[in-house]
């Protein structure tokens, strides 16, 4: 079986990995274009391109796949990536978090196969993982759906669910996903080639939408609840990272605890002191904090971090 593959960051390369190793033929892998990236801003291949480079594979980077786009370039490009695609053999195409939009005319071609984090029809869109942590969801998984041109709405072929833990980030979410979604595309693809695949189509009861995660979102606001802000810690970290203000210096927050109590203005340090840790007031109930980050700074335990900058009578906004 030919197959060619789309996609882009880590949790793509994971997925091409799977079939790689699994020995299906990629004549063909579609990515994104290098962007600027670290502190010298220089272009940066994402993980999909490194892994196919590093096996042979043939690469194409076009800045969109719609013919119609009212931008020239990126119509052109359009345009060469289409009839790269009509003269490229293959089967199936697989997408994983490619980026792009797959106009009709692409997914006219061949069937076109997606891993999707999440239990659909629930997190359809851009950040499923990021937003099942935030929401409190107990559950989440992988759906192998076949594309169509609505967001995410195809029917849905394989699913299976994994467990949030309460310890869980979006960062080790992300790895369980990423895993679970490489072996269950060998899967879908081995019964798709026996002629064992059966579609499902997505219920309506359940839809909602996982927008795309925004810096702006990372600035928490401690008159929510404990356990509010808590989920957002992990659902942020290790992108954008969720941050408190002090003093008008931004301070990221990268693991906290959920406490009972914090009888006092939200935000308000109760504690913060080898004994205690640092506590501060929430909502409703109060948080210790575990892991923090100074501007220009390292991640810190909060024992070394109050080492360099004392927090004890100051607060939170």
């Amino acid at each position: 079986m030919k197959v060619i593959f789309a996609g882009t960051p880590e949790f793509a390369a994971v997925a091409l990995q799977s079939l790689h190793e699994a020995g299906f033929d990629i004549p063909l892998v579609l990515t994104q274009p290098d962007r600027p990236a670290g502190r010298g801003m220089q272009l940066q291949p994402s993980a999909v391109k490194q892994y196919a480079v590093s096996k042979g594979i043939e690469v194409l980077q076009p800045l969109s796949l719609r013919m119609d786009s009212k931008d020239p370039q990126r119509a052109e490009e359009a345009k060469a990536a289409h009839q790269r695609l009509l003269s490229t053999p293959y089967d199936v195409m697989v997408v994983a978090a490619y980026g792009l939009i797959l106009p009709r005319s692409t997914l006219d071609i061949k069937p076109c196969l997606n891993i999707h984090g999440s239990l659909l029809p629930r997190w359809r869109g851009a950040a499923p993982i990021h937003r099942a942590i935030e929401a409190g969801d107990t559950e989440t998984g992988i759906t192998i759906m076949e594309m169509e041109e609505g967001l995410d709405t195809g029917p849905m072929l394989l699913i299976e669910r994994v467990a949030i833990e309460d310890s869980d980030t979006t960062g080790s979410l992300h790895d369980k996903l990423a895993a679970l979604g490489g072996k269950m595309i060998v899967e879908a693809l081995n019964k798709m080639k026996a002629g064992q695949l059966p579609a499902t189509v997505q219920p309506e009861e359940g839809v909602n939408y996982a927008s795309k995660i925004s810096k702006e979102e990372a600035a928490l606001d401690f008159t929510q609840s404990a356990a509010e802000i808590s989920r957002k810690i992990r659902a942020f970290n290790p992108f954008p990272g969720a941050y408190g203000t002090v003093n008008e210096v931004h301070i990221k927050l990268w693991g906290a605890e959920v406490l009972d109590g914090g009888n006092a203005p939200a935000g308000t340090v109760l504690s913060a002191d080898a004994q205690h840790g640092i506590v501060v007031a929430c909502g409703t109930g109060a948080l210790r904090l575990t892991q923090l980050q100074k501007p220009g700074g390292k991640r810190l335990p909060a024992a070394e971090f109050i080492k360099g900058f004392p927090l004890e009578g100051l607060r939170f906004s």
